[in-house]
């Protein structure tokens, strides 16, 4: 008799361990979200919200007004259409759970689609309503089907005051176990503002949480860690700075979510924050994990080059100024001697280098490396990185021979269902064993990438993160085996 399981399903049926998605979508359902927003924050202010997201600028202005204005294209054709079960699956979850096993899931860990804007928004009002609102909704949703598919609180982050009276929220009375947070929020550059109020929209920064923060974060993530939840970040940057332009979605798209994931891995890095909370465990989603073993690369190397002792042979005290000027002398003629006369003058900053302030020179001082060995030890166990089932740059994260300190890095399984990128949702075990077939991967890897390093990236700091679900046995087995091995 011919199999009726899909490709999926019977890859799954193989196995010996589970598949745990870190990032499926939920599509959310209009009507029932401005109907929690509106019981939040009331009729004026939900309609003020559909004003702004339901048709975006992009589509409100003729394209003479998107260029002279600069409009970016926004996302476009981002959920299936002609599979029309898939669409109606990823706003329901009671047939996204129905459907699991067609897709080879045990569990997964569900974000939201449009709620991933609001926790950006930098309107206080509409921002911190809705994510209330956003939050209520998925608790209630999901509450019956949390066996399965754990849902994330929206967690907004413009100060540290708002972000712990929701997480507090979030877990307390909604009883969620798992967070995604904005990786940056933009504020205004006041001295700009000030001076020309009508480009005070454009004359924004960054805040990275870390470093050179308008606050202090730590009270959050001594927050999180209290409350046993790791954090983790899905920001677009798609529409912003370099991927803005106005007519073509794939070129502001490609990369966008790993430069969103880098913005914060590095912060949290080079600002300390692992070294501060060395229990916490964060997660980056959809950028893969490419990126993040350049990230690395390039933190040993600049260590390597600009730590505070190899920094003596950049000290311009350090060097010896008639030798430079015996040197011109003797090889300089091409420039003549009226202007080899002049040696001395005219020294730019960048190439002749300026006094520092000693207090400045170590840039690797707040997460105090010594060797190239802390480097790892503070990165690599810490950080988890969310890929696609087609992203082949997967497997650099699993090739120690070519990552710093012989690392594998924590490269996660994240499906991104409810999305464009997987246009079947049952081909998603199919598309992540792709590369155990293609030899890209071994099977030992391909357990690493969808088993436990999405168990590890949750139970390192909550280990009953998976009680009541359909893994809780396996992920126990996998943790009791563990704690024998030390």
């Amino acid at each position: 008799m011919k199999s009726t399981l899909t490709k999926s399903a019977e890859i799954r049926a193989r196995l010996s361990h589970p598949i745990i998605d870190s990032d499926g979508h939920i599509a959310e359902f209009e009507p029932a979200l401005f109907d929690y927003l509106e019981r939040e924050g009331g009729a004026a202010l939900a309609d003020r919200v559909r004003r702004l997201v339901l048709q975006p600028p992009w589509y409100r202005a003729t394209p003479q007004e998107r260029l002279a204005n600069r409009i970016p294209r926004p996302t476009w054709w981002a959920h299936p259409s002609r599979n029309t079960l898939d669409r109606a699956t990823s706003s329901l979850p009671r047939l996204l759970h129905r459907r699991l096993d067609d897709f080879g899931l045990d569990v997964a860990i569900i974000y939201p689609s449009m709620g991933l804007f609001p926790i950006h928004f930098e309107e206080t009002e509409v921002r911190l309503a809705m994510c209330r609102a956003f939050n209520r909704m998925q608790s209630d949703i999901f509450r019956e089907y949390r066996d399965r598919l754990i849902p994330v609180a929206i967690i907004p982050m413009h100060t540290p005051a708002e972000a712990m009276a929701e997480l507090d929220y979030a877990v307390n009375t909604l009883g969620f176990k798992a967070i995604v947070m904005p990786a940056y929020a933009r504020r205004a550059i006041e001295g700009a503002a000030r001076k020309n109020p009508e480009l005070a929209r454009h004359a924004l920064w960054f805040d990275n949480f870390c470093i050179d923060s308008a606050y202090d974060y730590d009270p959050v993530w001594a927050k999180c860690l209290e409350l046993k939840l790791s954090p983790t970040f899905h920001s677009p940057t798609s529409g912003l700075n370099t991927r803005a332009t106005v007519s073509n979605f794939v070129y502001n798209h490609i990369g966008h979510f790993a430069a969103g994931g880098e913005v914060i891995c590095k912060a949290l890095f080079l600002g300390g924050v692992t070294r501060r909370f060395p229990a916490l465990r964060f997660a980056f989603m959809e950028g893969g994990a490419a990126w993040a073993c350049t990230l690395l690369n390039d933190l040993v190397s600049h260590w390597s080059k600009r730590n505070r002792e190899a920094l003596a042979h950049l000290d311009p005290a350090n060097r010896d100024d008639n030798l430079m000027r015996q040197l011109f002398e003797e090889y300089g003629g091409e420039y003549g001697p009226r202007i080899l006369a002049r040696m001395g003058q005219d020294r730019s900053y960048l190439m002749w280098s300026n006094p520092e302030d000693s207090a400045d020179l170590d840039e690797f001082a707040r997460c105090a490396i010594a060797s190239k060995a802390d480097i790892g030890e503070l990165f690599v166990p810490k950080f988890f990185f969310g890929c696609e089932g087609d992203d082949r740059m997967s497997a650099l994260a699993f090739d120690a021979r070519m990552n710093p300190t012989g690392a594998k890095l924590n490269a996660i399984y994240s499906s991104d269902i409810g999305h464009f990128d997987i246009p079947d949702m049952r081909d998603a075990a199919e598309e992540a064993y792709e590369m155990v077939e293609d030899g890209l991967i071994g099977t030992d890897d391909f357990r690493a990438f969808v088993f436990t390093n999405p168990m590890r990236a949750k139970t390192d700091l909550n280990p009953d993160f998976f009680k009541g679900t359909r893994v809780e046995e396996a992920v126990a087995s996998m943790l009791n085996a563990n704690r024998k091995d030390t």
